[in-house]
C-alpha cells in the first residue's frame, strides 16, 4: 500500500500517543506490592496481569478518538475489523513473566500493518525511558541518553556473533534442537530477553535473535524496528515472519544465511 506523506506523519503521530497511553497505564503496576497475575493457560504458565489489560483499553481508547477506522489486532482484546487497509497490531506487554519478576526487559509493542506486513513499529521500554522507533525511513532509539540512530552490526562471523532467545527449550523438542545447533557455533547465547533483544539487534549490540511459537504482535514492532536500522526478519525457511511462528532477526544479509542454514537442516 502507498502511503503520503501527511498519513505517514498521522500514523506515527498516533503510534506515539499510543505508546505514552500505555506507559501511563502500566507504570503504576510495575513494581508495585502485591500485583496479581490470571493464567491464560490450563497447563503451563502464561500470566497476564491488571497492567496487560489496561494498557490496551488505553490504546484503543486512543485509535478510536485518531484512527477510527483503522483495523486492531491485539493481544488481550482480539481483532476488530476496520476499513483502510491498515491493522494496529498491539502487544501491551510483551514479557509479562519479565514484568512480574521486576525486571526491565519487557516492553510495548506497536505496529501498523497492511496486506504485506509491518509498515511501521516501535518497542517501548516505560520504566528506563527508552523507545525504539522504525518505519518510513526513520529508525532511532529516544531515551535517558537523548535520541541515536539505530543501525545494526556489520557482517562478522558466526563464531564472533552474540545469540539471544527468550526461552532456553526455545518452542517444541525439536525446535529447540535446532535453536542449541545453532548456539554451538556462536561466541554468545543469552536467555530472557523478551522484545528487547530485537532492540538490541537494532541498536548493534546483538547479532541475531531466534525464537518458535510467537504471535503476529509478538513479532511486529520488532520486526518493523529491526528492519529500518538495516536487518533481516524472516521464518526459518527465509519467508515471511509477521504473522509469528519460527522467528530469526539477524543483523545483516550475511549473518542471517549462516544461521538460517543451521537452522533449516535441523
Amino acid at each position: 500500500m502507498q502511503l503520503d506523506s501527511t498519513t505517514k506523519s498521522e500514523l506515527t503521530a498516533c503510534a506515539h500517543a499510543l505508546a505514552d497511553a500505555a506507559r501511563a497505564a502500566i507504570l503504576p503496576h510495575f513494581r508495585a506490592a502485591g500485583l496479581q497475575a490470571d493464567n491464560k493457560l490450563s497447563e503451563g504458565f502464561d500470566p497476564v496481569t491488571v497492567a496487560d489489560k489496561a494498557a490496551e483499553r488505553a490504546m484503543r481508547e486512543v485509535l478510536a478518538r485518531l484512527r477510527p477506522d483503522d483495523g486492531i489486532l491485539g493481544e488481550e482484546y482480539g481483532a476488530t475489523e476496520g476499513s483502510t487497509g491498515l491493522t494496529w497490531v498491539l502487544d501491551p506487554i510483551d514479557g509479562t513473566r519479565a514484568f512480574l519478576s521486576g525486571t526491565p526487559t519487557w516492553g510495548v509493542l506497536i505496529a501498523v500493518m497492511d496486506q504485506s506486513g509491518p509498515v511501521m513499529g516501535l518497542v517501548d521500554q516505560p520504566y528506563i525511558r527508552e523507545r525504539f522507533f522504525g518505519g518510513f525511513g526513520e529508525a532511532w532509539v529516544e531515551g535517558p541518553s537523548g535520541r541515536q540512530t539505530l543501525a545494526t552490526r556489520p557482517p562478522r562471523g558466526l563464531d564472533e556473533a552474540i545469540l539471544f532467545t527468550t526461552f532456553p527449550e526455545v518452542g517444541t523438542p525439536d525446535e529447540g534442537r535446532a535453536f542449541h545447533e545453532l548456539a554451538g557455533h556462536v561466541r554468545l547465547t543469552r536467555y530472557g530477553m523478551d522484545c528487547y533483544g530485537y532492540a538490541l539487534v537494532a541498536a548493534g549490540q546483538v547479532d541475531l535473535v531466534v525464537e518458535a511459537g510467537l504471535q503476529a504482535y509478538d513479532i511486529q514492532g520488532p520486526q518493523a524496528v529491526v528492519e529500518a536500522a538495516g536487518g533481516v526478519v524472516t521464518d526459518w525457511q527465509g519467508g515471511p515472519a509477521h504473522m509469528g511462528g519460527r522467528v530469526i532477526a539477524a543483523a545483516n544479509a550475511e549473518i542471517h544465511a549462516a544461521a538460517l542454514e543451521i537452522l533449516s537442516k535441523a
